[in-house]
């Protein structure tokens, strides 16, 4: 069947996260689904990540199979014509018959942003703390995920016992841009809730209520779960790599806070 690669962004506020479930009004997958086969007919459409509700994404992959072949940028605008405001198709490519969005891919990178203001025009975007923050220590917290670590304290989810906690992080990095705090993590794959809990963590390190060096004894296969979570407003998915792609944008807002 042809098959394209679909880039896409979306503010998730409004919906119940990517994947498709009963009620496909609420989820992203729903809606680019409805809308390709109102217009191609019969399709599979699949993600590289299955963000939760709220979370938002700026580069989002997805495989689209149909019947026939359509030309890219005829399935793009088809398809956005009946998408709602806050979901974007980027880009639409020709891929191979077996590219697969969540399988073939070699890594996900997400973007935290904390502000550190009161913002009324960027608060589904930011997780906004109100407390004053020691952004040195959130950046040598910071230095001490990348690495290959058990994150067991750091998931919502049961997992059996075959299931790995083991996630290998490629990169995590952290900058302050105007009035806000950016974290950003990059690795092969996520527990649930891994990142918000990470990025909680970090706030608290921020508070001072912890060091950087706590976070290490939470990097343990035996650590107390890490129960405060992170809202879903301040999280983007911001890129999905594949093999022979890079990913080297500056670390730097989704959506900006800065006083003028």
């Amino acid at each position: 069947m042809p098959t394209y690669k679909l880039t896409i962004e979306y503010e998730g506020t409004r919906y119940s996260g990517w994947q498709a479930q009963g009620n496909t009004q609420k989820t992203i997958q729903g809606h680019l689904a409805r809308a390709a086969s109102q217009v191609f007919g019969e399709v599979d459409l699949g993600g590289a990540g299955r963000t939760d509700a709220g979370v938002h994404a700026a580069g989002q992959v997805a495989h689209l199979r149909m019947h026939k072949s359509v030309d890219p940028l005829v399935v793009g605008h088809k398809i956005n014509d009946l998408l709602p405001h806050d979901i974007n198709v980027l880009d639409v490519r020709r891929a191979s018959d077996k590219f697969h969005a969540r399988h073939d891919a070699v890594s996900r990178v997400y973007l935290y942003q904390i502000s550190t203001r009161r913002t009324a025009f960027a608060k589904p975007f930011v997780w906004w703390v109100k407390d004053r923050l020691d952004a040195e220590a959130v950046r040598d917290a910071v230095a001490l995920i990348a690495g290959r670590h058990d994150f067991t304290a750091f998931t919502d989810k049961r997992l059996a016992a075959s299931e790995s906690r083991i996630v290998v992080v490629e990169r995590c990095e952290a900058a302050v841009a105007g009035d806000l705090i950016l974290v950003r993590i990059e690795a092969s794959h996520f527990l649930w809730k891994m990142v918000r809990k990470l990025v909680s963590f970090l706030v608290e390190v921020g508070r001072r209520n912890f060091t950087p060096r706590d976070l290490e004894s939470r990097l343990q296969p035996d650590a107390d779960p890490y129960q405060p979570t992170a809202p879903p407003s301040g999280l983007f998915l911001e890129n999905v790599i594949y093999a022979g792609e890079s990913f080297d944008r500056p670390l730097q807002p989704l959506v900006p806070v800065s006083r003028s």
